[in-house]
């Protein structure tokens, strides 16, 4: 599995509360935006995954704000691979806005099959396309 990738983001005016900065939720859904396009960059297709009956079910999810982003504010979210292994992958964010560290994050996302049953990560999801541990 891929160990690190960086997106960017704009923010929208929707995402922000009557301050005028992102709400605090929305770095939730950045996360998964990292997320998915890790698993994109490391040659997987997240609707191909579900597909083969895998299914990667938020399990945790921790963040800690730092500085406010504002409506249109252009944002880099960085998504690390910590570990794969057993039934999950962990995963480490940051959110910047240049060099301004706005948000840490984790979560840890469980593999179960369709039944939701727990079920090993395949060892294809742990080691990537290219035959890259993921820890």
């Amino acid at each position: 599995m891929m160990r690190e990738h960086t997106i960017t983001i704009r923010v929208r005016y929707q995402e922000t509360d009557a301050q005028g900065r992102v709400h605090h939720a929305n770095y939730v859904t950045y996360f998964e935006q990292g997320r998915v396009e890790l698993l994109r960059a490391a040659g997987f297709n997240y609707r191909e995954i579900e597909a083969a009956g895998i299914m990667l079910v938020v399990s945790e999810v921790g963040c800690q704000y730092f500085l406010p982003a504002q409506y249109d504010d252009e944002l880099q979210v960085t998504t690390r691979t910590i570990s794969a292994k057993g039934a999950r992958i962990e995963h480490e964010y940051e959110v910047r806005r240049d060099a301004d560290l706005l948000a840490r994050g984790r979560t840890v996302v469980a593999c179960i099959d369709r039944t939701g049953r727990v079920r090993r990560l395949p060892e294809w999801l742990r080691e990537g396309p290219g035959g890259e541990a993921g820890a």
